[in-house]
C-alpha cells in the first residue's frame, strides 16, 4: 500500500498494490498487520456502509459528533466521485481547510478520514458505489452536516456553470463553519 499525503496532514490517500493478469486483479483493501507501519495504530472497524449515487448527487459534508466520532476508510467500487474532506476541529491550525481527491473503481484509491473532519463527495458518474468502513456505529442523534457551499470554506466542486448538485433535505440544512467555531466541542 502506498500512502500519499494530502493538504491536510491527518488525511491520507491509500493506493493498494494490485496484482493483475488475464483473470482480473487482486489487492488487499485493508491489512491490520501492515497498517501500523504506514499510519499508526490499526483502526477497529465496526460498521461498513454502502451508498449508490447518480451523477450530480452530492452527499455531505458529514461527521459524527463526540462521543460517537468516527474514523472512515472510504473507497469507490463502481463509478467515480470527487471526495472532499474539511478539517472541522476549532483548535486545529488547519480548521476550515479542505482537500479533495478523485476516488474511482478504476484508480482503486482509498481515503483515510480521521475524526474531526467532515466528509462528502460529488458523484461524477451514474451508479457510483461508495463503501465506508467506520470505527463507531452510526448514531442519528450524533450526525452533523457542514454546508457544502459555505463560502468561508470555498470548496471548488467540479460542477458545470449553473449546475446545482442533487442534495438531500438534510444536506440543504448544513451548518456554517462559523457555527462550528462558536460551538467548541468538549474535550474527548
Amino acid at each position: 500500500m502506498n500512502v500519499i499525503d494530502t493538504d491536510l496532514p491527518d488525511v491520507k490517500i491509500l493506493e493498494p498494490v494490485a496484482y493483475a493478469d488475464e483473470r482480473g486483479f487482486f489487492f488487499e483493501v485493508f491489512n491490520a498487520e501492515r497498517w501500523p507501519a504506514a499510519l499508526g495504530p490499526a483502526p477497529v472497524f465496526v460498521q461498513q456502509n454502502h451508498s449508490r449515487s447518480t451523477r450530480g448527487v452530492l452527499r455531505g459534508l458529514h461527521w459524527q459528533a463526540r462521543p460517537s466520532s468516527q474514523d472512515k476508510l472510504v473507497r469507490v467500487v463502481a463509478g467515480a466521485v470527487q471526495d472532499v474532506v474539511v478539517d472541522i476541529r476549532p483548535e486545529s491550525p488547519h480548521f476550515g481547510r479542505w482537500t479533495t481527491v478523485t476516488l474511482s473503481a478504476a484508480n482503486r484509491r482509498q481515503l483515510w478520514v480521521p475524526q474531526g473532519h467532515a466528509h462528502g463527495f460529488l458523484a461524477l458518474e451514474d451508479d457510483s458505489d461508495t463503501l465506508y468502513d467506520v470505527t463507531s456505529p452510526y448514531r442519528p442523534d450524533a450526525e452533523r452536516t457542514l454546508a457544502w457551499d459555505d463560502p468561508s470554506v470555498g470548496i471548488q466542486w467540479p460542477l458545470l456553470p449553473g449546475q446545482s448538485p442533487i442534495l438531500s433535505a438534510k444536506d440543504r440544512q448544513g451548518l456554517r463553519l462559523q457555527d462550528l467555531k462558536l460551538k467548541r466541542a468538549p474535550p474527548s
